[in-house]
């Protein structure tokens, strides 16, 4: 699974409104410290202006700034609200035309993982992204490798 580049951009952004609480922050600031497409964070400003995540204001000394305060956004709440489409597969979709609905396991072992996957989410807020992150050194990351072929020979 892989969040769309809209959602990256959307928490970028947030996060970069966080870090700058006492101002407007403008499109251009956020494009070029994180070197990415204004026209594309425009389009993303505007979404998270309607979704009620962020303040705009227009004009001359116009930007933008977080509409709630850092602990009230929720990470899963965002990511929701932005990303399209969470189908991993497309029995899991609105459109179920597979041939095996009903009689594979895979799409209740997909829900469950998709469901784990939001509820993580939902543990965050922006005010947690905010934070200072831990060392380099004592970052725990995770490796997900490919199960094992046994051959039968």
């Amino acid at each position: 699974m892989r969040l769309t580049t809209m959602t990256d951009y959307a928490l970028r952004l947030l996060i970069y409104l966080g870090r700058h609480p006492d101002r407007l922050c403008t499109i251009a600031e956020v494009a070029q410290a994180y070197q990415i497409s204004e026209a594309h964070l425009t389009k993303i400003t505007h979404q998270l202006g309607l979704g009620g995540w962020i303040q705009t204001v227009r004009g001359k000394g116009g930007g933008m700034r977080l509409a709630l305060a850092p602990e009230q956004i929720s990470v899963g709440r965002l990511v929701r609200s932005v990303e399209p489409d969470f189908a991993l597969v497309e029995c899991l979709g609105e459109q179920d035309d597979c041939s095996l609905s009903g009689r594979c396991r895979l799409t209740g072992i997909l829900g469950e993982a998709l469901a784990a996957f939001q509820q993580t989410l939902e543990r965050y807020t922006l005010a947690d992204l905010l934070a200072a992150p831990p060392a380099r050194a004592a970052r725990r990351q995770t490796v997900v490798s490919p199960p094992v072929r046994h051959r039968t020979t």
